[in-house]
């Protein structure tokens, strides 16, 4: 009998955009399972979910850029007009959860590396414009981002 670890293929876990009807399960599910609970995803935003052989493993939602970000502002090199001219072109992700289940390695920088792979062409077909740049937020109190780090965010 296969161990929860080779239980699930990486291969052939799909990440895709949820469907109108799925909305009440993400939110419930989000509510439930997330650390911070449900809040809203400010300003534009998507909401996926990872999933393998038809079995929800995570959820994902994304949402406008922090409109002040020093690090970010920082890094990037703008300021003023430009940051609001640009700000646009930035996703937050604000909230990924993986559903209890199995612990599955590598499991969370797959679904992250997925998400980021078509995240800028399902944003420009919902909202108008891709992406450039996407920013996320850990409590390092709480986790290390190794996750993030491991799908090659900086």
């Amino acid at each position: 009998m296969k161990d929860a670890e080779t239980a699930i293929e990486l291969s052939r876990v799909q990440v895709r955009l949820i469907v109108p009807g799925e909305r009440a399960t993400w939110d419930e599910l989000m509510r439930e399972h997330h650390y911070l609970g449900l809040k809203a995803l400010v300003g534009r935003s998507l909401r996926y979910v990872a999933q393998y052989e038809g079995r929800w493993l995570a959820l994902l939602g994304w949402a406008s850029a922090a409109l002040k970000c020093a690090p970010r502002d920082a890094w990037i090199g703008w300021s003023g007009a430009l940051q609001w001219q640009r700000l646009r072109l930035i996703a937050n992700n604000s909230r990924f959860l993986l559903l209890p289940g199995p612990r599955v390695k590598n499991l969370a920088s797959r679904i992250l590396g997925l998400n980021l792979a078509r995240l800028s062409e399902d944003w420009e077909r919902v909202h108008g414009h891709g992406l450039v740049l996407a920013e996320t937020f850990i409590d390092p109190s709480r986790f290390a981002g190794t996750c993030y780090r491991a799908a090659n965010w900086l």
